[in-house]
């Protein structure tokens, strides 16, 4: 009987402990930082675990209550184009990590980029760039799933 509630106690914690294993397995969207710190602050910030969220298949993290639930409130203004992938690589057809140090605002959009040469080339044309990077993120996409 021991043995039984032992075995009942200890699978009822697996089940309980997988969502949070399941959401530790996303990936962490912009390396930690926080989104919305680039358009409040104009700089990249570390977020923490304590202000941690799930967006569209990534964890964001925060650097306070505020900035969490300004995302929640508008995620699609504040979350990174592209799931945070280098939008100048991406526009030339390349799926590369960004450096979150590294980032534009350009017509209300978060950027990121994988260095500053990429960063700079962005800026001389966005618009055509953010295009192109946005029908090549269409494509990833639709040949992902």
């Amino acid at each position: 009987m021991l043995r039984r509630t032992i075995l009942q106690g200890l699978a009822l914690s697996a089940v309980l402990a997988a969502p949070a294993l399941a959401q530790d397995a996303l990936p962490l969207a912009l390396k930690g930082y926080d989104p919305v710190a680039y358009f409040t602050d104009g700089k990249p910030t570390p977020g923490t675990t304590e202000y941690e969220i799930t967006f569209d298949g990534q964890r964001y993290r925060f650097a306070s209550a505020r900035h969490r639930d300004l995302f929640k409130a508008s995620p699609d203004k504040y979350a990174p184009q592209f799931g945070g992938l280098c939008a100048m690589n991406l526009s030339r057809g390349v799926k590369r990590e960004s450096d979150p140090h590294n980032w534009v605002i350009s017509n209300g959009n978060l950027y990121v980029f994988a260095g500053e040469t990429g960063q700079q080339n962005f800026t001389k044309d966005a618009e055509a760039t953010a295009a192109r990077a946005a029908a090549q993120f269409k494509a990833l996409k639709t040949a992902t799933q």
